[in-house]
């Protein structure tokens, strides 16, 4: 790692605003979430052609720098698993420190992805779990994301502010997989219900865990990929995919 966060003021790998922060999504009135609705199903991932896209979150908060330099190995195989399948655009978002939360640009190399997660250190804060969920809105409206990967270890928000933004995501048809290192009861708890929401699926891997993340993130990777047959497939020769197969509405 070199210690050294992504730039802000990079055109090319932060995207979201003009300092690179991801800023807090406001209520949204019930004609706008019915335009939006709207808008994003007629752009549906699944078209013939289309390529794969994938929301992928970390919490990069000083608990999680061993998990995240394993992520930074294994994320590749996102990659790996997706071009069995088609194509797959991964776009990063990750928050950390004192009210930090920023994304990446599109990406579809698996080289320049561990690149710019090789720059990113992790940093004592609170979670913001929220702000990741309504990026994953405002990406569902824009490039008709397929789904949302989220890994994390704690959870410091009020839970009923999640659930209403991981509702909108469930109208949307965009599931969120929460995977989850370690036993706090309270994340599990929300994280559970995030899932649940959007029609995901809630996983819990072990602290260090490689090969349990590994799975997880390959099932994730031919979901976003190929959509729930490309998953169902997978689930018949690998645990990881039958996990979340078996709890996807």
């Amino acid at each position: 790692m070199s210690g050294e966060p992504i730039k802000p003021n990079s055109a090319t790998e932060v995207t979201s605003s003009k300092t690179g922060s991801l800023p807090d999504a406001q209520p949204s009135a019930s004609e706008e979430i019915a335009a939006f609705v709207a808008k994003a199903r007629a752009m549906s991932p699944h078209a013939a052609g289309a390529r794969g896209r994938l929301l992928f979150a970390l919490d990069a908060t000083m608990s999680r720098q061993p998990t995240w330099d394993m992520a930074c190995t294994l994320q590749a195989d996102m990659f790996r698993e997706a071009a069995a399948l088609g194509s797959l655009d991964i776009r990063l978002v990750y928050y950390r420190g004192n009210n930090e939360c920023r994304s990446t640009g599109w990406i579809s190399d698996s080289a320049k992805l561990a690149k710019l997660m090789s720059k990113i250190d992790c940093r004592g804060g609170n979670t913001q779990i929220g702000k990741v969920l309504a990026e994953a809105r405002r990406e569902a409206a824009a490039s008709a994301i397929r789904a949302v990967v989220f890994v994390g270890d704690a959870m410091e928000e009020r839970v009923d502010e999640l659930c209403s933004k991981a509702g909108e995501l469930g109208l949307l048809k965009v599931p969120v997989f929460m995977f989850q290192e370690g036993h706090d009861a309270g994340a599990e708890q929300a994280f559970r219900e995030i899932a649940r929401l959007t029609g995901g699926a809630w996983c819990r891997f072990d602290p260090g865990a490689a090969a349990q993340l590994r799975e997880l993130l390959r099932a994730a990777a031919a979901y976003a990929a190929g959509g729930r047959e490309a998953l169902l497939r997978l689930s018949k020769t690998a645990s990881g995919a039958a996990k979340l197969i078996g709890q996807m509405k």
